[in-house]
């Protein structure tokens, strides 16, 4: 009898050990493979909506529209990676293509550079606040978002300030044997963004913060200048995005980038990479551009008020917030 019953609560070990260890994979699983099923179910469901959304003039659209959100995404995947955040990415934007506007009638093609260097020095005074100033980076940037978007209405008086130098123009938004320039150029700094996050001592230190800051500066990682850095990145990429933006409407207005933020941030969590930091890689990154992109696009060609798809939006960023986070890596929940 005594045999008996070992061997019957033997068997039944055998039928729940393993059901336990199917189920924690699937979950990670679906933790995981989020952004892609849900891009390929995006995809279906508007196909299934309209024929015209897998056309391949859509598509090109889509990419086109794409690529101003790609490109300040990839400066934000390093800031939420590290714990942190940023929401004056539309204000930067806008100064940024303001300053494009204006020096580009004399500087040609060349006035990449002030707009890059204004929107990195925009992103170094965030990170100061944060970094010396010890300014949490939500109350930072949102101040320096006010401030951002007030110098824009200031210089230019609610008016748009055109650009038309043709080799402005030609550089970021002309086509070069049917491929348009800016999606060159987002792909281009979206390698760079991945070498720098996979290959080196930058890229680990913003993932370790993320992981444990405490620990980090015990390990001898200098956070102070990591966190500068991070923000510099994202400033200057917000530079390069808000001179493609300005080529593309070929003029600097001050309501450009206003709400980009939401769709930047949504993009990166989207992605899969975690508010609460220490994860994320740049290619869900792309993914969650995508996502958004293709959101905005579907939910215009099936006709859907305007109004809503924020509603929509914001509903899709809590679901992919509640699917993706670890919740084995968070103790309390603020």
């Amino acid at each position: 009898m005594m045999m008996n019953k070992i061997s019957t609560v033997t068997d039944l070990d055998r039928k729940v050990i393993p059901a336990e260890r199917w189920n924690i994979p699937r979950i990670e699983l679906l933790r995981r493979g989020f952004p892609l099923i849900f891009l390929v179910v995006l995809v279906a469901v508007f196909t299934a909506m309209s024929r015209r959304f897998l056309s391949l003039d859509n598509l090109s659209t889509v990419l086109e529209q794409g690529t101003v959100l790609l490109v300040a995404a990839l400066g934000m995947t390093f800031i939420i990676m590290a714990g942190s955040i940023d929401i004056s990415v539309g204000a930067i934007v806008a100064v940024s293509a303001l300053v494009a506007a204006v020096t580009s009638n004399t500087l040609g093609a060349w006035a990449i550079i002030p707009a890059i260097a204004v929107g990195a020095m925009c992103g170094c005074l965030n990170g100061l606040l944060l970094a010396v100033g010890k300014v949490p980076s939500f109350i930072a940037t949102m101040g320096t978002m006010v401030v951002y978007r007030g110098l824009v209405l200031y210089f230019t008086r609610g008016a748009p300030v055109s650009i038309e130098n043709d080799g402005f123009l030609d550089a970021y938004s002309g086509i070069s044997y049917g491929i348009p320039h800016e999606v060159v150029i987002g792909l281009a700094l979206a390698a760079v963004a991945w070498c720098i996050i996979n290959y080196t001592v930058f890229g680990r230190e913003v993932r370790a913060i993320g992981g444990g800051e405490r620990v980090s500066i015990l390990t001898g990682i200098p956070v102070r200048r990591v966190k500068i850095l991070m923000y510099v990145l994202l400033g200057a990429l917000c530079g390069m995005a808000g001179l493609l933006q300005g080529a593309r409407t070929m003029a600097a207005t001050s309501q450009l980038g206003l709400g980009l933020e939401l769709d930047v941030i949504a993009a990166v969590v989207v992605g899969g990479t975690p508010l609460t930091g220490g994860l994320g890689s740049i290619m869900n990154t792309m993914l969650g551009v995508l996502i958004i992109t293709l959101l905005s696009s579907g939910m215009n060609m099936g006709g859907v008020d305007p109004y809503f798809q924020n509603i929509i939006k914001g509903f899709v960023l809590v679901t992919a917030v509640f699917i993706t986070i670890d919740r084995k890596k968070i103790g309390i929940i603020k």
